[in-house]
């Protein structure tokens, strides 16, 4: 059954993904997902997607800003790049986006029924219908701006969209998932994600069927006009007692600040994840290591990205735990390691391959760092959150660490408004 699953704040943020980071996190999102359908099936990686907490964690890991509003848009950018060439072997398909790129939905939904068989125009109402939901019958007054629709070849879906509240530079992204969905005007979400700001007409409770029952009533019995005149005698009334209080959910807040700070990252995982990397990787990545390149700092990165693939969804309650892998764009927590990055690319990409053709072992050693981090986590020791920060940043060039503000350095442009913020 489909319920709410969460909330969080995301802060808006400006300016665009390069890309030479655009491009890997194409790469690495396929990957990870061909990882994460060959280990545990479609079914698995739509409610990955429609988890708020994985979704966060799956954009950080990737080098994206690691609590801004712009995760949504690239992730969901990153993999329709990325799985439109493997839409024919995985069986899933990423439709919509942002903004024009939205309306499409519909119509990309129609012709991929044609190709595989579903019935594209019911799944195209769907899409329709959950825009509707999530603009009016849910009025929390974030407007939508993007729509991702992901489905699988026997029309499973997952929908991710996002609003914006430019008074308060806030966004919330919505989550949908049709296991279990049994209408799309009755507790339907299986997350939103926004602080709460205020109050919320939301008709899509489940205290609300009356309401919605009585709106259509009141329409047919009283007209427009006569329900305009009623609710103009209503104004200034005292409201009416408060009903059942609703069930505390658990959300996701994503605080303001750029920077990623001690009290935003569980030490004990990340110590967990590089003891494991240091201990494991060596014996269990012999075949791996071999790869031209691969060494413990890609070692490291594999570790966590070994959790976005194997970990159980409580190990998400710290999204910028995994920025620590790849960094991120603005620099927060440090620049982009793109030689690292393509190294685990590589080895990633190497191990999938090597179980489409039937051997496992590679992915099977990848699962086994994820199993030997959280073994070791409870007494694992490492370097502190500043220390390990500060040796990214002193071995940055090393790892052709690079941001968004060097491709204005690179031009002789001076810094937007945005970037000198974070610069």
């Amino acid at each position: 059954m489909t319920q709410r699953a969460g909330s969080a704040d995301l802060p808006l943020h400006g300016g665009r993904v390069p890309e030479w980071l655009a491009g890997r996190m194409a790469k690495l999102g396929a990957v990870i997902t061909e990882a994460i359908v060959r280990e545990y099936g479609r079914d698995e990686f739509l409610s990955r997607l429609a988890n708020p907490f994985w979704f966060q964690s799956f954009g950080a890991v990737m080098g994206m800003d690691w609590h801004s509003s712009g995760i949504t848009t690239s992730v969901i950018g990153a993999l329709k790049r990325g799985l439109t060439p493997l839409e024919k072997e995985l069986g899933l398909h990423v439709c919509g986006g942002r903004g024009k790129h939205s309306r499409k939905t519909p119509d990309e939904l129609v012709a991929i029924g044609d190709r595989v068989g579903f019935d594209g125009h019911a799944l195209a109402q769907a899409s329709r219908l959950v825009a509707k939901v999530d603009s009016a019958a849910v009025q929390d007054g974030f407007e939508l701006y993007l729509h991702g629709f992901i489905v699988a070849d026997d029309g499973k879906w997952v929908v991710v969209q996002q609003g914006m509240k430019d008074e308060t530079s806030t966004a919330r992204r919505y989550h949908w998932q049709s296991a279990g969905l049994r209408d799309f005007v009755d507790a339907p979400h299986s997350a939103i994600e926004g602080e709460g700001q205020g109050t919320i007409v939301n008709l899509t409770d489940l205290r609300a069927a009356t309401s919605r029952t009585l709106s259509v009533d009141l329409l047919g019995e009283l007209g427009p006009d006569r329900i305009v005149r009623e609710v103009g005698k209503l104004e200034g009334r005292e409201s009416e007692p408060a009903g059942e209080a609703e069930p505390l959910l658990p959300h996701l807040v994503m605080p303001a600040h750029h920077d990623v700070r001690p009290k935003d990252v569980i030490l004990r995982r990340l110590h967990g994840s590089l003891t494991a990397a240091a201990d494991q990787g060596p014996a269990d990545f012999k075949d791996l290591l071999l790869v031209p390149g691969v060494g413990a700092r890609t070692v490291r990165s594999l570790a966590m990205v070994a959790e976005v693939i194997h970990g159980a969804p409580h190990r998400f309650s710290d999204p910028a735990r995994f920025a620590m892998s790849k960094g991120g764009k603005d620099g927060a927590p440090f620049p982009v390691p793109l030689k690292v990055y393509d190294e685990t690319i590589k080895v990633l990409k190497y191990a999938v391959v090597k179980a489409r053709l039937g051997a496992t072992e590679e992915l099977a050693a990848i699962r086994r760092l994820d199993n030997q981090a959280r073994l070791v986590e409870r007494t694992a020791t490492g370097p502190s959150f500043h220390d390990y920060v500060a040796e990214e940043w002193r071995r940055s060039p090393e790892y052709g660490g690079r941001t968004v503000m060097d491709d204005y350095r690179d031009k002789g442009l001076p810094l937007p408004a945005w970037a000198r913020k974070r610069a």
